[in-house]
């Protein structure tokens, strides 16, 4: 039988540390495959090193959707959290502080068990806090919002909503004040983010309240505003102002509608900057809609097509110079006498004269 054993370490800096939390209550419950993943990513987050879900994949001979399921256990288990591009394409991955869940588990028991009358609605920041509603509470919402509110939200995130999701939303319409439309373009703005937890469409809840915003078309005018691309593609077309929502909207459009990727629509903005001063917006919109006609998606299709419009534009250019040409040749014929030597006497037409009859008569007179 063996005895226990000692372990001791020789570690230089060159490490990576594992929160005993993960090892005592995470490990088990994962498989293989996540628990891989999660140490590679706590290795490259300590070396500050990128990384990618083709390399991970590489890394460890599992295909990219092995990869996906493993990033998306640890997100649900609220160890990481991942970020989506208007792609869909992940963009990055933020590891949280990680936190027993047995913790977790008993404030959430704790918030659940309070009763409704102890519950104080305390403002932070101007915004109620959420209240525990009772069973008689959510059942009445669910009654007056079937329609309005609940199955929109069903059809976002595709699945039956959970009483705590329902909760969020009674609160989001009940203390927070949204109008239905505002509350409908709070998860349409989250889907298309890609955040189907319900605590990210919380949260923007409450940020959109703290800013006073009681309208869709205000939400959309504070979200252009923070959005990076946005900001980034107005002043590569020499736009300092705010967007406005239709400045929003046209942009948007090259990303949603058309497509594109920032590598093109930049390359957009270049050509906008060096061929107009009016209208870049709409100038830079007719570039991008015009190379969506042309099925561009990279640089090396915006060379082909630049190619191909040149030699057009010569082609152009050498027809109407041979027409030119003949036009001229055309109209100098009338005053050129076939036959004759062309210099600068015989270009006038010139009469002929019967000398005999001339001096016939002459004598006769």
């Amino acid at each position: 039988m063996m005895g226990r054993v000692t372990i001791s370490h020789n570690l230089g800096e060159d490490s990576t540390n594992v929160s005993n939390i993960f090892i005592d209550e995470y490990m088990q419950d994962a498989n293989d495959a996540q628990i891989k993943i999660y140490l590679y990513l706590l290795r490259m987050m300590n070396a500050n090193l990128p990384t990618s879900v083709s390399a991970l994949a590489d890394k460890f001979n599992h295909t990219e959707k092995d990869v996906i399921r493993a990033l998306k256990y640890w997100e649900k288990k609220e160890l990481i959290s991942l970020e989506y591009d208007a792609m869909g394409n992940l963009t990055g991955i933020h590891m949280e502080d990680i936190t027993s869940p047995v913790k977790i588990s008993a404030r959430k028991s704790e918030t659940v068990l309070k009763p409704v009358s102890s519950i104080k609605h305390e403002a932070t920041d101007g915004v109620p806090e959420k209240p525990s509603y009772s069973a008689a509470q959510l059942r009445s919402f669910k009654q007056s919002s079937e329609s309005s509110i609940l199955f929109p939200a069903e059809q976002y995130f595709n699945r039956p909503l959970t009483s705590t999701e329902i909760m969020t939303l009674f609160y989001i319409k009940d203390e927070l004040k949204f109008s239905d439309d505002l509350l409908d373009y709070l998860m349409q703005y989250c889907v298309d983010n890609h955040k189907a937890d319900f605590r990210y469409v919380e949260k923007v809840a409450i940020n959109w309240a703290q800013q006073g915003i009681k309208t869709p078309k205000q939400a959309r005018v504070e979200n252009y505003k923070r959005d990076p691309e946005i900001v980034e593609i107005m002043k590569a077309l020499g736009m300092e102002n705010s967007p406005t929502e239709k400045e929003g909207n046209f942009i948007r459009s090259w990303r949603g509608e058309l497509g594109f990727s920032m590598d093109i629509i930049m390359e957009a903005c270049d050509r906008t900057v060096l061929a107009t001063q009016k209208n870049r917006l709409r100038y830079c919109d007719g570039i991008l809609r015009s190379w969506h006609e042309s099925k561009v998606k990279t640089r090396e299709d915006i060379a082909r097509l630049d190619a191909d419009f040149t030699a057009d534009l010569r082609k152009k250019k050498s027809k109407a110079s041979v027409s030119s040409i003949d036009s001229k040749l055309r109209s100098d014929e009338s005053y050129i006498r076939h036959g004759g030597a062309q210099n600068r006497f015989n270009q006038f037409q010139q009469n002929t004269y019967d000398f005999a009859e001339l001096e016939k008569k002459l004598l006769d007179n």
